[in-house]
């Protein structure tokens, strides 16, 4: 079954931010040769993970508001500001395809939200000793992803002046 991209219209049955086709133009920009390895059907895989992992992990954190109530992604969105414009209400914008693209080429090879478990303090084998942090996260964050979505979430990139009367 083909995936169903959204377009800007708040599809109900939309499954990614961005095509495949646009995915592989992002990717071969990159050099990105895993991706091009992949078949259609692993490509559309990746993309309905990623999409699936943003909306886990964003949903509540997008400025402005859904469109529709029926719209199965969180774009597109109204009321949204970035850098002092406000971004079309029947568009996704770029950079939210292009994170679902780079967030793909991760689905492709590891489970973007895996589960957690307790980590190691230590461990001894032999004469090898293992000792993690056990305040680092346990949970793998894309960091590039998460710069390229400030804009868009709450409390990321945007100040407020505070006027005292």
């Amino acid at each position: 079954m083909a995936i169903v991209t959204e377009n800007g219209t708040g599809k109900a049955d939309a499954e990614s931010y961005i095509t495949v086709a646009a995915a592989d133009t992002r990717h071969a920009a990159f050099g990105n040769t895993a991706w091009a390895a992949l078949d259609t059907a692993a490509k559309e895989s990746a993309l309905r993970n990623a999409t699936a992992y943003m909306l886990q992990s964003f949903r509540s954190r997008w400025t402005g508001f859904r469109v529709l109530l029926t719209q199965s992604l969180d774009w597109p969105r109204w009321q949204v500001v970035v850098d002092g414009f406000y971004i079309p209400s029947d568009a996704v914008p770029a950079e939210i395809a292009n994170a679902c693209a780079d967030l793909a080429l991760r689905a492709s090879t590891e489970t973007l939200a895996a589960d957690l478990t307790r980590g190691i303090v230590r461990e001894k084998v032999g004469p090898l000793e293992t000792e993690f942090d056990p305040f680092s996260p346990q949970q793998t964050r894309y960091r590039a992803v998460d710069m390229m979505l400030a804009p868009y979430l709450k409390g990321s990139s945007s100040m407020a002046t505070l006027v005292r009367a």
